[in-house]
């Protein structure tokens, strides 16, 4: 009597748990690939709530897009720490509602939903002063919970 051995339905039980693996990599691949998408879709309103705020002197969406701990400093060179403080400094411009902000986008990167950068080349005018300033101004975001949120915004004062 001949013995029947049963290597073809362990070769078929090895390819078997290697196209589940692989199905699974596939996935999760897939997975994070439309979570990188869904950040960066994220990302570009939380960059343009960030930047039309402050066009539109919205103060409390302005804040609401800022980390607690985020820090400023200004293309003047002066530095603030937390929002409150960066509120303060900014309350003029939120108060007095006269200023004209226009930025250019030149860069930007996102590392899928963990941070974010993005380089703006910006203009701040007050007309009825004369005041003219042209900067680049850098920011860079975070995403933490569901949302990101600017934590580092330098600004360096162009000619």
């Amino acid at each position: 009597m001949r013995l029947i051995r049963f290597r073809p339905i362990r070769s078929l039980f090895v390819v078997g748990v290697i196209a589940v693996v692989l199905s699974s990599v596939s996935a999760a691949v897939a997975a994070d690939s439309t979570r990188a998408a869904g950040c960066a879709r994220q990302f570009e309103e939380a960059q343009r709530i960030d930047m039309e705020s402050f066009r539109d002197y919205d103060a409390e969406a302005f804040r609401a897009v800022h980390h607690p701990d985020a820090v400023t400093v200004f293309a003047s060179g002066a530095v603030r720490y937390g929002i409150d403080s960066i509120m303060t400094a900014l309350a003029p411009h939120f108060a007095n509602r006269e200023a004209i902000w226009a930025w250019t986008e030149l860069y930007r990167v996102v590392d899928r939903c963990k941070s974010a950068f993005i380089l703006y080349d910006t203009t701040y005018d007050i007309p009825s002063i004369g005041f003219h300033q042209r900067a680049l101004i850098g920011v860079t975001f975070t995403h933490q919970g569901n949302k990101w949120l600017a934590i580092a915004d330098q600004g360096t004062l162009l000619k």
